[in-house]
């Protein structure tokens, strides 16, 4: 994976003690601020440790979110915000905006910040984030993660990315070239889509993304024609399932030409070798020798005028295509009930990120190096 799909950086945040000195006014409310310092330094340690698992960033951030949410949902049965919301400052970086925080004095903030960095470690879950984020009372500035734009291009990608798994499956399984052109045909559209999503924004924080999403279009409309004119070919369509191979090696060279641009566009992230793979090498191989069959064949049988203009492609896949994960939150952790929740009083005690005279630094997440795997064409984890 760390060679074929490029990577965002993960959000970096500052230090929290949630150290409420006066407000906490009992055992039980001091031992929640405690977890809730302890839970969230646990969850951010799983996102830097090479031998988290799903299941226990699942556990580690389920445990974080569920006392956060003491500090979000309404405890005291009325429809007023819970009075603990405000209380704390929260710092996170974006990222697409280099080291550079900003800040909320917001529980939601927090919430739907460690949730996007939880997502994108996972790169499954990002697509019901954004249910909480209009709650925000801040909204998100421009290119920010929160942003609508940079949501939308991360669940797409995640769309595309995951339909990539079904793809590299049919071709290993044999199944219909219709169906795998069909997949392809979605999955390019999913590319381009999401990068017109970013077309908006500033050249400097999204160019080396979009040269991504670009190569990974023109990769799969490669595949899409590839296998759309091995089908034709199985009509006796033959001068059209040349010109369809043609538009693949078109778009197959233009995948190529985009694998270089994207090396060499400066920009945050991670930078993906797709060109090198023997999955992208295959595709190559495999549209020279289809086409070179269908010219002989064409040369020697069928004798069909190839169209000056490629096949439109109409193509819908009837299954395989690839849906988000549900995501939802973990229920409201027991500690968090109404007597505890009367015990915290906010008259009492300083702000506390008011009453520090220095500000806690940010650092840049130091994520782990994964070396991938020996390549055996392609390997998707």
């Amino acid at each position: 994976m760390a060679h074929w799909f490029h990577r965002n950086p993960l959000k970096a945040t500052a230090p929290v003690s949630f150290n409420f000195y006066g407000v906490a006014g009992s055992p039980a409310a001091n031992k929640i601020c405690n977890d809730l310092r302890t839970t969230r330094a646990r969850l951010l340690e799983m996102f830097t440790d090479s031998t988290c698992t799903p299941e226990i960033m699942k556990n580690a951030s389920d445990v974080y979110f569920s006392l956060l949410q003491g500090f979000i949902s309404s405890l005291d049965g009325t429809t007023q915000e819970n009075k603990m919301r405000f209380i704390q400052n929260f710092k996170w970086t974006d990222t697409l905006q280099g080291n550079i925080p900003s800040a909320q004095q917001d529980a939601v903030f927090e919430l739907v910040s460690m949730a996007f960095n939880v997502a994108v470690w996972y790169t499954k879950f990002a697509s019901r984030l954004e249910v909480h984020v209009p709650r925000l009372i801040t909204p998100a500035e421009k290119g920010r993660d929160l942003e609508p734009r940079v949501m939308d291009a991360y669940i797409i990608q995640c769309q595309a990315e995951a339909q990539e798994v079904t793809i590299a499956r049919a071709i290993e399984l044999k199944h219909n070239a219709s169906l795998i052109a069909a997949l392809a045909f979605e999955t390019a559209n999913f590319y381009q889509k999401a990068d017109h999503t970013l077309n908006t924004l500033e050249p400097e924080c999204s160019s080396k993304w979009r040269k991504y999403l670009q190569l990974k279009q023109y990769f799969y409309m490669a595949y899409a024609f590839c296998y759309h004119g091995q089908t034709l070919l199985t009509s006796d369509k033959c001068g059209e399932s040349i010109r369809s191979l043609q538009e693949a090696e078109k778009c197959y060279s233009r995948a190529e030409a985009l694998c270089k641009e994207y090396r060499q566009t400066k920009g945050p992230g991670t930078t993906a070798k797709p060109s090198e793979q023997l999955f992208f090498l295959k595709l190559g191989a495999l549209i020279k020798t289809t086409l070179e069959k269908c010219q002989r064949e064409n040369g020697f049988i069928y004798f069909h005028k190839v169209p000056a203009e490629p096949p439109q492609l109409e193509l819908k896949a009837s299954y395989g295509l690839a849906e988000p994960v549900p995501f939802e939150l973990p229920p409201l952790s027991e500690q968090c009930t109404p007597e505890v929740y009367a015990t915290f009083d906010l008259t009492k005690g300083a702000k506390n990120d008011k009453a520090k005279p220095k500000e806690e630094e940010v650092k840049p997440v130091k994520e782990p190096d994964l070396k991938p795997q020996k390549d055996t064409g392609c390997v998707l984890s």
